[in-house]
């Protein structure tokens, strides 16, 4: 019998627990303290009681639950005495089918990491979409896992876990996240275009106007007009994609929403393409409805975003705010190939990019839907997070310069060292961002040029990277930081220079807009979470010109991004597209 919302909310509690029966694996606690919590709007909030369940259970708790789960392709496969949900699982990834030498390999896994960490290991074997996992993939899981720390493990399995009860549930349900395997395979297939050298090591790399680059721009074009039924698709004079679904009345004001697709070099298939797919899923379900809204809905994948290829940055979302420079055309790639070649290669109008300014007063508005790009959705086990702020930036190059020495005669109290002298900025850097909300720093950079291992440093290169949701706070701690550096350079003897390279202003969103990404979450049954960005987005060039705000969607291996173990899962997908056309209904009863 398939399970429904209705008759789960209606059973009596033993019934509850009951028919949740094997959703994890031998412990029925967790419905039992879930169950209070009725009646359940959906899917997604019965999922949400049960992971706050087990959050709230003591460590005594979570730990039994880990240890209720069995090792993959161990004892209790070998006996024959997994569970009707384990055997399913461990199939699908072929875990049934192991080799000898794969067997073995697995084996000694399972006791290094038991050994290690006194429980089993666990990942969720059919993957972020629900077919399985390799059983590469598995192993290549398992032997990074045993370098973590024993507390981010134990979170971790309880991540896996959680994720092995979402699918277990979707199966009770009959419930198949349509929504977001149609963008989770977009997303796959976009990422079969890379750039040479790094397709042939199965890396992603799209840089702007190289061929893969293109080949994307073509097939972002195919799905919008062929699968969604946009009615106005065109590549414009940068190479962003622009997709255009009128609402009822073709002279009515848009809603402006996107992302980039271009990538970092080695980068992910979600940063950026997310934000894209995301409401072209939505435009595609309006026109297989045969739906028209009050609105437009102008959907722009930006061509770039990154600075991967030229210096520029924001080049895609800069050209509709104004903001493209001319003098961006004579920069040149490694290569030497100048921007304006790069587009006139590509067959771009240059003479064209004046004209891809938008109008403020045609738009409603700008949001954008985007990958977490770091680890805090994901340690609070929720799917989405509502973006208050996309943080204001400013970066620094500097050099200290002391006097290189020999290591051995020179005694310490005569020492003009430029290494400690950065590492000693770095640490008050630290301090100081960790004793303010909602600031970030970082020395990214630290070398010491032709450093020797029996030469005091007399020279270091260093970067500073201050980011906040606010400029003022921003401003205040990179004062202090430039005051600190002057102060340690004084009191050591050394000298310094600092350049700064970039500045970026906070974002903060717009508050009506921010309340309907709030009330599209809501509508869920889900509690929103409010959280600022740390990275930059095309949201905060479009700031300038119009409101705007942002949606996060949770990212799986601690949040990681540009980085090949970037990923999401189909069901976090799917709860994005819904918020999207939630806050799209939102809109159209507003205007109506």
């Amino acid at each position: 019998m398939t399970l429904t919302i209705e008759h789960l909310n209606a059973a009596t509690p033993t019934e509850f627990i009951g028919l949740l029966a094997g959703v994890y694996e031998h412990s029925p606690w967790i419905a039992e303290r879930a169950e209070p919590r009725r009646p359940f709007r959906g899917l997604a909030q019965l999922k949400n009681a049960l992971v706050q369940a087990v959050r709230e259970a003591d460590r005594s708790a979570q730990l039994g639950l880990i240890r209720a789960h069995p090792e993959l392709a161990g004892k209790a496969m070998a006996t024959n005495t997994l569970t009707t949900e384990s055997t399913n699982e461990q199939t699908k990834a072929g875990l049934t089918h192991c080799t000898p030498t794969e067997l073995a390999r697995i084996g000694q896994l399972n006791a290094d990491y038991g050994a290690k960490f006194g429980f089993p290991f666990i990942l969720a074997v059919r993957g972020p979409r629900g077919l399985g996992l390799s059983k590469a993939d598995i192993l290549a899981t398992f032997e990074r896992r045993l370098g973590h720390h024993p507390d981010f493990e134990l979170a971790e399995a309880l991540r896996n876990i959680h994720r092995i009860a979402e699918i277990r549930l979707s199966d009770k349900f009959g419930h198949t996240p349509e929504l977001g395997h149609l963008v989770w395979d977009w997303a796959e297939q976009l990422a079969t275009h890379s750039d040479p050298g790094y397709a042939e090591r199965g890396e992603l790399t799209v840089t702007y106007l190289s061929d893969a680059h293109r080949a994307c721009a073509r097939q972002l074009q195919h799905w919008m007009r062929e699968d969604c039924g946009f009615d106005e698709v065109s590549i414009d004079a940068v190479g962003n994609v622009v997709g255009l679904y009128h609402g009822t009345d073709r002279t009515a004001k848009r809603l402006l929403t996107g992302s980039h697709y271009d990538t970092v070099r080695n980068g992910g298939k979600y940063d950026g393409r997310l934000g894209i797919l995301t409401p072209m899923a939505c435009v595609r379900a309006l026109h297989q409805q045969g739906r028209r809204l009050p609105f437009g809905i102008e959907v722009v994948a930006f061509s770039e975003e990154e600075g991967q290829r030229y210096k520029a940055v924001f080049l895609g979302s800069g050209a509709l705010t104004g903001d493209f420079d001319p003098n961006w055309l004579a920069q040149r790639d490694a290569q030497g190939v100048s921007m304006r070649e790069a587009m006139t290669q590509a067959g771009l109008a240059i003479d064209g990019i004046p004209a891809v300014r938008r109008d403020p007063s045609a738009y409603l508005g700008f949001v954008e839907i985007h990958i977490e790009q770091g680890p805090v959705l994901n340690e609070l086990d929720l799917p989405l997070g509502i973006v208050t702020s996309i943080n204001g930036s400013v970066r620094y190059l500097g050099q200290m310069v002391g006097m290189a020495s020999h290591a051995g005669t020179t005694p310490m109290n005569r020492r003009r060292d430029a290494a400690t002298a950065a590492a000693e900025l770095a640490l008050f850097l630290e301090q100081r961002a960790a004793a303010v909300p909602d600031l970030v720093a970082t020395m990214g950079l630290l070398e010491v040029p032709n450093g020797s291992i029996n030469v005091v440093p007399g020279r270091c290169n260093f970067s500073l990277d201050i980011r906040a949701t606010t400029d003022p706070v921003r401003d205040a701690c990179a004062a202090e930081v430039r005051a600190e550096l002057a102060n340690i350079c004084d009191r050591r003897g050394l000298s310094y220079s600092l350049e700064q390279t970039m500045q970026a202003a906070a974002a903060p969103s717009d508050p009506a807009w921010q309340q309907r990404w709030e009330q599209a979450v809501q509508a869920m049954g889900l509690t929103p979470y409010r959280l600022p960005s740390g990275a930059g987005h095309d949201a905060m060039k479009l700031h300038t010109i119009m409101p705007q705000a942002m949606l996060f969607v949770r990212g799986l291996n601690a949040g990681i991004s540009h980085n090949p173990l970037e990923s999401i899962t189909n069901h976090d997908t799917e709860l994005g597209v819904i918020a999207f056309q939630n806050l799209l209904l939102q809109l159209a009863t507003e205007l109506s």
